[in-house]
């Protein structure tokens, strides 16, 4: 088993040596992976150039003379995800080192899909200090901000590089992580305002032999969330916070995209969903949220987060939007809303308290939700514990169901 190292040689090489040659005294096996297109690479390769262009299916010459850089970055990106899934499929990845600016990043959110989750991805990049929502995607890659440029070996650079190095070794000679219990793994989705709820459901499901793993729903958590369901993990979801979907609606900053709370139906898996926190969508500090949504009711969260209270017609318009993804689901699926307030903060008494707003979307999701999915609107608020023994109820449901979806509507 290897540690992979896959970046540009004729502009990095000297920054890769350097982790290889720590890497490999510390006794570990290293590869080196080269996706360079137009300098000479200054260290050799076990993987070279060529063979990373052949694996993306293009031509490593043709690619230096177009002279298009960013099409050539695209290809030997694909190139090296290629090469590193090949190498991991035959035993030999027990991680994979990244090094450079935005072209290591984007060679990083090629190469990370492609390995299982708990195989080390280090990227050590100037990018991490940004937005590294494009870096990271849904993998769990750690990031490492090298303070300087990637660009030489120097007195900032190289104990910051040696650290990279030594961190990766810690990771693949640790002791194994002991295999998970032979029980099934429930997906839950949770937000601050629903946090009572979801972790009254983990109890219940941890009491009753199931793992919970939860998902922060910050836009990220809601796209993991989903590419792990597609992935088989779950033997079935609990979709208590489906805030996202308001956030893809409106604009906010907390969108998982316009494919959030699909999944599951496309691939089979039961679910239990809910409404939580579509009462609000989210910005960043006050001034950031856009003019348009002047005058609407907004409130502080953090000095970080606004919220945006949700409006009757937005809230139809969301009712209408889970039907529809919900509509073509080949397994058990229902669908529990608390009339009395869809988060902590608009329960009764709360700030976004709006019995009107909530109707709305009750009102389309009794209009339009397939026939043959059970809507169980509750007279209690979503953090209430009764609430959360519903759903627990629920989910025993969907633990124990077969792939086709109830016939009878509920109440």
């Amino acid at each position: 088993m290897n540690v992979v190292l896959v970046g540009a040689l004729d502009t990095k090489h000297a920054e890769y040596g350097f982790v290889r040659d720590r890497i490999t005294a510390a006794g570990v096996p290293c590869l080196v992976v080269d996706t360079s297109v137009l300098g000479t690479p200054g260290i050799a390769a076990d993987v070279d150039r060529r063979a990373v262009a052949q694996a993306a299916g293009a031509d490593h010459e043709a690619l230096a003379d177009a002279g298009d850089r960013n099409a050539a970055v695209a290809a030997m990106a694909r190139g090296a995800a290629a090469v590193v899934r090949d190498l991991h499929r035959a035993g030999r990845v027990a991680a994979v080192v990244v090094l450079g600016g935005s072209n290591a990043g984007f060679v990083m959110s090629e190469v990370a899909p492609v390995l299982p989750l708990g195989v080390p991805k280090v990227l050590v990049s100037t990018v991490v200090a940004g937005d590294t929502r494009p870096y990271v995607g849904t993998s769990d890659v750690t990031m490492i901000y090298p303070v300087v440029d990637v660009a030489g070996l120097n007195s900032v650079s190289t104990p910051v590089l040696a650290k990279a190095a030594d961190a990766v070794v810690g990771m693949v000679t640790g002791p194994p992580v002991p295999a998970r219990a032979d029980r099934p793994v429930v997906g839950a989705t949770m937000f601050g305002v629903t946090t009572a709820c979801v972790q009254a459901v983990s109890e219940h499901l941890a009491a009753n032999g199931a793992e919970v793993q939860v998902f922060h729903c910050t836009g990220t958590g809601g796209r993991t969330f989903e590419s792990l369901i597609a992935s088989g993990l779950f033997a079935a979801v609990a979709d208590i916070t489906t805030t996202e979907l308001a956030d893809e609606l409106v604009g906010g900053v907390c969108t998982a995209g316009p494919h959030r709370l699909e999944a599951a139906a496309a691939h089979g898996v039961p679910q239990v969903v809910s409404v939580g926190a579509l009462d609000m969508v989210n910005f960043g500090p006050r001034d950031t949220v856009p003019a348009e949504h002047t005058g609407r009711h907004l409130i502080a969260h953090n000095p970080s987060v606004t919220l945006m209270r949700t409006s009757p017609a937005e809230n139809a318009e969301l009712g209408r939007m889970i039907a529809r993804k919900l509509a073509g689901a080949r397994a058990f699926v229902e669908v529990h809303v608390p009339r009395r307030g869809f988060s902590q903060i608009s329960a009764p008494g709360g700030p976004f308290h709006d019995p009107d707003a909530d109707a709305a979307l009750i009102g389309a999701l009794r209009a339009e939700l397939d026939p043959r999915i059970p809507l169980h609107v509750h007279a209690l608020a979503i953090n209430d514990p009764a609430f959360a023994r519903h759903i627990g109820a629920a989910l025993a449901r969907a633990l124990r169901s077969t792939t086709s979806t109830p016939r009878t509507k509920g109440t």
